[in-house]
């Protein structure tokens, strides 16, 4: 298959090792991987925080950058949703659409030729964006990706992945078949940790709450490892821990998954 890796704003600047991770693991899977480099925001931070205009313009992009590919692999479960969720309502409604006014109010809208060409790319487009776990167990359908990690690990469900994408026990049955991996529960597990992108920033002090309750059900665990399918959730939770001296890093899926008995760390 030929692959386009969507890296992300966070990972691309705070985190690359997780997108050498995800190209690590597909390639040994035998997928053809790419990383297309016009590929920029997705688009979501803009658009939760009422910025449409540059939402849009972000989106149009984006879908014009992945056309083409069998499939666009992402390594964030809330950019993945922002694509998939957002995109459609986007280019469906054309007051965001490029949309051209028909008589009086402001209601009163038309897509013009580039809303109807931005909702036709977007139809194409969106429904090959998977989550990376989506992507192993429901088009590669392979759960064991040859994978070595002895450590104890335990998981949390970030809110995008779980209720946005749905992506269920996709991300947990690729741990458990990772040779050495003792998977153990997460307490609260389905719990916001608090991050939220922009919701950290406007409501700190509930933000912190939230993580205080989080970190203290993974010290619960026992575990080594804290590992998700955003970054951005990990980098909440693990700035908490390393407060606090928990002793628990935090690990993004994909590394875990590209591990293998020769470079297990």
């Amino acid at each position: 298959m030929r692959v386009a890796l969507f890296i992300t704003c966070v990972n691309d600047t705070l985190f690359p090792d997780t997108g050498k991770a995800v190209v690590t693991l597909l390639r040994r899977l035998g997928c053809e991987v790419e990383f297309p480099r016009a590929q920029t925001c997705c688009g979501q931070m803009h658009l939760n925080t009422g910025y449409r205009d540059e939402g849009v313009r972000l989106a149009r992009h984006f879908v014009e950058v992945f056309a083409g590919y069998d499939a666009v692999v992402a390594s964030s479960g809330s950019c993945a949703a922002m694509v998939r969720e957002q995109y459609p309502k986007l280019a469906h409604n054309p007051s965001f659409a490029d949309g051209a006014p028909v008589g009086a109010g402001p209601r009163r809208m038309v897509a013009t030729r580039a809303g109807r060409e931005f909702a036709a790319a977007v139809e194409e487009v969106a429904p090959r964006v998977y989550d990376l776990s989506e992507f192993l167990v429901d088009v590669l359908e392979v759960v064991d990706v040859g994978a070595y990690f002895p450590h104890r690990v335990t998981y949390h469900p970030t809110c995008h992945s779980l209720r946005g994408l749905r992506v269920g026990d996709r991300p947990t049955r690729l741990l458990r078949a990772v040779r050495g991996l003792d998977l153990v529960p997460l307490p609260g597990a389905e719990e916001c940790c608090g991050f939220g992108g922009t919701f950290a920033v406007k409501n700190p002090a509930m933000s912190a709450a939230m993580c205080a309750d989080k970190v203290r059900n993974v010290m619960a665990t026992g575990a080594e490892v804290l590992c998700a399918a955003d970054n951005s959730c990990l980098m909440h939770i693990g700035g908490t821990l390393g407060r606090q001296r928990g002793g628990v890093r935090v690990m993004h899926l994909a590394e875990i998954l590209a591990q293998t008995e020769g470079r297990a760390s």
